[in-house]
């Protein structure tokens, strides 16, 4: 039997070419009819197993497409092929063709259901989606965190755009994404996208797939470089997050802004060059960013140029524009409550081993008060403990090479902890604190040996 020479990557590629032609175009192209009992399942959906088999055939090389009339011994015979390559399958009936109008309407009732029910899944994984891309976990460098990882997401949302394959092989992603790092990548990146696709994956944000076992994680050099190579994975945005993207305009746009702001600092030709070879640049993402959708049933509202002529000023006050934007805000929260109650974001992460004791030595040289020359005045209020409430920082952080030695380290007010991490002064200040921490900690010691 033909179908038997079917791979799984093959597989893959006819489940891919159904979601992009839908369902019914798909099973038109390729003769066959909507699978009455058993059907594949891949990552949430079901598919009409034969119908994919069939496709799959095509998709080898030298090969092409088998019909309907190419299969024989009825449709276990592909059930045990697909079983063989990992897939499920399950039991999945389609609804009569022809039924008496009560139990048609029951059928429209139960698909109706079932569709809304998906529609909130898709919902609640994009939602998830990004809220963590607003919480990326990204190496630091001098001018704020590598780009890797927003570089990569926003190239995967032009295409998700532009309709292109959901999982792009491999040799396309190192190509295409590797070009925008060496481009737009403002910060030292290299052409690299292995680490930006582990670390993405790991965190439940990057689809691989046709690779055995447990893919890297984003640490070393030529060891992830290496896995990807040997491997090439077809790699993506999960499928509800790549519909929504690709459906929904407004959803696509604040997903572009939450990664513009890790841009900070960027220039703003940098960022048009970046958004243009993306295939994003003629959507007006670095105007001010639009809200959230509509609420279900509400008309969005009109945009500014339709609201006022050519040099209109608004004549609104300020504190009534941000107490209707904050009204607005609250409604949809409100809205979307019930779907992210309980909700929770996975985290896969590796943090560096810190030293207790050095933290403890750091707190001690300070003597309860923030060890920035530059505090405005830090918090009156004790911990629960009676201890001043100081945060211990690395003035260079530990992935960046620095020692977990409290001759690096400072204790800070939460204040100062703040600019010294994300403030716009943080490059000089960090620079001081270190001289502070290497200061007081030569102190210290040298009075402690002529004690």
């Amino acid at each position: 039997m033909a179908f038997q020479d079917v791979t799984r990557a093959a597989v893959l590629c006819a489940i891919e070419e159904c979601d992009r032609l839908g369902r019914d175009a798909f099973l038109q192209s390729y003769g066959f009819g909507a699978a009455r009992r058993l059907r594949l399942s891949h990552e949430g959906r079901l598919y009409d197993s034969k119908a994919i088999v069939g496709a799959a055939h095509g998709h080898l090389p030298g090969r092409s497409a088998l019909g309907p009339k190419d299969f024989s011994g009825g449709v276990a015979t592909v059930v045990a092929v697909l079983r063989r390559l990992g897939f499920t399958v399950v039991e999945a009936e389609e609804p009569a063709q022809a039924a008496p109008a009560a139990t048609t309407a029951t059928a429209v009732a139960v698909e109706t259901s079932e569709e809304g029910d998906a529609g909130q899944r898709t919902a609640q994984e994009y939602g998830t989606f990004e809220a963590a891309i607003a919480e990326l976990r990204m190496r630091s460098t001098a001018h704020g965190p590598a780009l890797y990882q927003p570089i990569l997401l926003l190239w995967a949302i032009g295409r998700a755009r532009h309709g292109e394959a959901r999982l792009a092989p491999w040799s396309t992603v190192e190509r295409e994404v590797g070009r925008l790092l060496s481009r737009h990548g403002a910060r030292g990146e290299r052409p690299r996208p292995d680490y930006p696709s582990a670390a993405l994956h790991h965190a439940g944000l990057w689809v691989m797939h046709d690779h055995p076992g447990t893919a890297p994680r984003a640490h070393g050099d030529s060891t992830v470089a290496k896995w990807f190579r040997d491997h090439q994975p077809r790699t993506g945005l999960s499928p509800a997050v790549y519909a929504t993207m690709r459906d929904s305009g407004p959803d696509r746009a604040r997903c572009v802004h939450i990664l513009l702001a890790y841009f900070d600092g960027v220039s703003a030709d940098t960022l048009h060059g970046l958004l243009a070879d993306v295939g994003l640049g003629d959507e007006a993402f670095l105007s001010p960013p639009p809200g959230p959708s509509p609420l279900p049933g509400q008309a969005p509202r009109p945009a500014a140029s339709a609201r006022a002529s050519d040099g209109e000023q608004d004549a609104i006050p300020r504190d009534v524009l941000i107490a209707a934007r904050y009204e607005r805000l609250c409604q949809l929260v409100e809205h979307d409550e019930p779907a992210r109650h309980g909700q929770r974001v996975p985290r896969q992460s590796e943090q560096p081993l810190r030293s207790r004791r050095a933290r403890e030595a750091a707190l001690l040289r300070s003597h309860g008060q923030c060890e920035n020359p530059r505090c405005s005045g830090q918090p009156q209020d004790v911990t629960d403990r009676g201890q001043p409430i100081l945060e211990v920082d690395h003035v260079r952080e530990l992935t960046a090479g620095g020692r977990d030695h409290p001759s690096q380290m400072v204790a800070l007010c939460p204040n100062c902890h703040a600019i010294k991490t994300r403030g716009s002064t943080r490059e000089s200040l960090r620079a001081e604190l270190a001289a502070v921490a290497e200061r007081r900690h030569d102190g210290i010691r040298a009075s402690a040996v002529g004690a």
